[in-house]
């Protein structure tokens, strides 16, 4: 009856989670079932490992540890490989995570990274990936203030000249970046826009060390922009977050604030795609 009542709309409506989900502490968590977890996410980033060396490194006993794995393997969770006699992640592994890939949206998930940096900054804040050697804005979310900048979605900027697509020039491969400036024309588009491709190269070489770029009035003269690249699960830089503004607000003493609050949403998004970052390189 209980069934046909919820079914039909009426009765007690169902819930996705208990009354007091909130509570973290000891009587709402399964010891063993956390256990567990610690292992397989332990697994995830060490992979290849026997049984001894891996419970030795986690201060587990042998035989706790290989109980959670031959568990974790009845759902292909890990997988055990008895030629090299390590454990490894399992497809199942892969299956979960395929289904979670399908059901994030990178523009979904942005948005309200984006707007937290909004009212962290007091800036626009803005949302761009790569396509055809241009920067297509995805979304915005504008500031408040009277004076602002403002990209569409749908827009394309070229990415010499975008503090995103500076930020995702700097993070891909030397043959690709040869190739795509080989076919773009730096264009001036005021008089700090960078039209020599070894000086951008320099550029691009310092926002990847320092995790950061600057559209420094080289698009539009007034405003300024600070971008850094979103990684996937490949660890490839395929978006990248920013905020603009007008040069009185956005100036060189406010750069460094701007700057970890654009790097933190960056790797805030980074995480939400189920993506890795990458080390800078000097």
């Amino acid at each position: 009856m209980k069934s046909q009542a919820n079914a039909s709309g009426g009765g007690r409506r169902a819930r996705g989670r208990p009354r007091g989900w909130d509570d973290k502490t000891a009587q709402n968590t399964i010891k063993s079932l956390d256990r567990a977890m610690e292992v397989f996410e332990y697994l995830s980033e060490a992979q290849g490992k026997p049984l001894t060396m891996l419970a030795d490194e986690m201060g587990q006993s042998p035989a706790t540890v290989y109980r959670i794995l031959v568990t974790l393997e009845g759902h292909r969770l890990v997988e055990f490989d008895h030629e090299e006699q390590v454990w490894h992640i399992g497809t199942g592994a892969f299956v979960i995570g395929a289904r979670y890939l399908r059901r994030t949206s990178l523009v979904d998930r942005a948005r309200p990274i984006m707007r937290k940096l909004m009212e962290a900054t007091g800036e626009t804040a803005n949302l761009g990936i790569e396509r055809e050697a241009a920067v297509l804005f995805l979304s915005q979310v504008e500031t408040h203030a009277n004076i602002r900048a403002f990209f569409p979605p749908g827009t394309l900027s070229p990415m010499h000249a975008s503090g995103i697509g500076k930020a995702l020039l700097a993070h891909m491969d030397e043959d690709r970046l040869d190739r795509l400036l080989a076919r773009t024309d730096l264009q001036a588009f005021t008089e700090h826009s960078i039209t020599d491709r070894s000086a951008l190269k320099e550029d691009l070489k310092t926002i990847r060390a320092r995790g950061f770029s600057v559209d420094n009035e080289e698009k539009n003269l007034g405003m300024r922009c600070i971008a850094a690249p979103v990684f996937d699960m490949n660890k490839e830089a395929v978006a990248g977050i920013s905020v603009s503004g007008p040069t009185h607000r956005v100036d060189e003493a406010e750069i460094e604030r701007l700057s970890s609050a654009v790097i933190g949403a960056a790797h805030q998004l980074t995480l939400a795609i189920g993506g890795g970052a990458t080390e800078p390189r000097s």
